[in-house]
């Protein structure tokens, strides 16, 4: 088996490595990630420059390859080629903070694992809960032998493969998690306010500021799920139609003479 393992906070971030020595545990690992940041990056497909690919070096000497394009632009050279082995899984993660709700639109750690279904290979997208701004070294330990449990599981009930997990770990230690739960995506609230400063020739420019997100902790959702110790497992397919409004939508008379006027 082959694991390609990605993220969006760089390749040389800890909680990348933690992902590749615990998936290690379930055969090989190829790892093709950004050269720098993409947080919050969402799908991104580059195709108006070159991409650029070198090897790189983690802190436990494991080799890796990097990329100056975004998460999703690693996955899609991966699976294009770039990684000559053939790809079973991508798992990216660990993320340092939670993706849940409308996160999942502008996550990149989501979004790499939505390229990975988009190119026909099931995807696994990995997020420690970890405290907003915390100011210490992190702990991914939790996270990573989740995304194995989660990794296994998805490969042994071989589900379709335009599916994508996205797996959010609380920040406790093993012992500490309540369990697993499969949950369906809960309400994210944003607290985003506009921030307008000058530059020092007088010229205004903006930062998206606010306070840290919330959500409404809602049993069965990937937020309430998270808040009581748990695991939380959401699958996600790429169809965004609203079904339940397509009949209503067909039901309508579409003729445009009416509104458009006789011609």
């Amino acid at each position: 088996m082959n694991i390609l393992i990605t993220n969006d906070d760089g390749v040389y971030a800890p909680g990348l490595l933690a992902l590749a020595q615990e998936l290690r545990k379930l055969g090989e690992v190829s790892i093709l990630a950004p050269d720098h940041n993409w947080s919050a990056s969402g799908h991104v497909k580059t195709l108006n420059r070159p991409l650029r690919v070198k090897p790189a070096v983690l802190a436990d000497g494991t080799r890796a390859l990097t990329c100056d394009g975004a998460p999703s632009d690693c996955v899609a050279l991966a699976l294009m080629g770039v990684i000559e082995s053939s790809i079973d899984v991508v798992v990216s993660g660990i993320n340092s903070n939670a993706n849940i709700g409308h996160d999942v639109t502008y996550s990149g750690t989501v979004t790499a694992a939505m390229e990975a279904a988009i190119g026909g290979v099931c995807g696994v997208a990995v997020s420690l809960d970890a405290p907003e701004y915390f100011n210490g070294t992190l702990d991914y330990s939790t996270a990573a032998v989740a995304a194995r449990v989660v990794t296994t599981k998805m490969l042994n009930l071989d589900l379709p493969k335009n599916i994508l997990l996205n797996v959010n770990v609380p920040y406790l230690p093993l012992t500490g998690l309540k369990g697993y739960r499969i949950s369906r995506q809960g309400l994210r609230i944003y607290r985003d306010e506009l921030v307008k400063r000058e530059d020092p020739r007088g010229r205004p420019y903006y930062w998206i500021g606010g306070e840290a997100p919330t959500g409404v902790p809602e049993t069965g959702t990937d937020f309430g799920d998270l808040q009581a110790g748990y695991v939380s497992i959401t699958p996600i397919q790429l169809d965004l139609t609203a079904h339940d409004l397509l009949v209503r939508l067909r039901g309508l008379d579409w003729s445009t003479d009416e509104i458009l006027g006789s011609v």
